[in-house]
């Protein structure tokens, strides 16, 4: 396996522990350690250290269950021991009985451990939907 194909099958693996609501493989994901960090797509999703990450994932489980991860665009670059992935997904899942498809926008950092490809950080957004298309910035709040 190319080493972008490595970096990918991280994103694969967590894709399966995503909709498999299993908490200790998305962890494993990542490095050792407490110098990881996790920013999802709801406003106090800051998290830093594998408590907080592990406490987002169970957030996340209790409101909804994926069934499957659509890529989309991607874009892996890697540098030596560190790679960068800059992809789009739509995440199948339901929640509250209703299913959804949902738009997301990820940025992952890995390094390459003994041990494989491992996460340091995960970013996670939505397009701003307030953004006209071909426009710089969403509209704003006035001050």
């Amino acid at each position: 396996m190319t080493g972008k194909d490595a970096v990918f099958d991280t994103l694969e693996e967590y894709a399966r522990a995503y909709c498999a609501k299993d908490t200790d493989a998305l962890m494993d994901l990542f490095l050792e350690g407490e110098g990881i960090s996790l920013i999802g797509t709801g406003a106090d999703e800051l998290c830093s250290g594998r408590s907080q990450i592990r406490d987002v994932f169970d957030r996340n489980f209790a409101e909804a269950t994926a069934s499957q991860f659509e890529w989309g665009w991607k874009d892996i670059s890697i540098q030596g021991s560190a790679a960068t992935v800059a992809c789009s997904l739509r995440i199948h899942l339901n929640a509250d009985g209703q299913d959804l498809v949902v738009p997301i926008r990820w940025t992952v950092s890995l390094v390459n451990t003994p041990l494989g490809w491992k996460w340091m950080h995960r970013h996670a957004s939505a397009a701003a939907s307030s953004q006209k298309d071909g426009g710089a910035y969403p509209e704003g709040e006035a001050p």
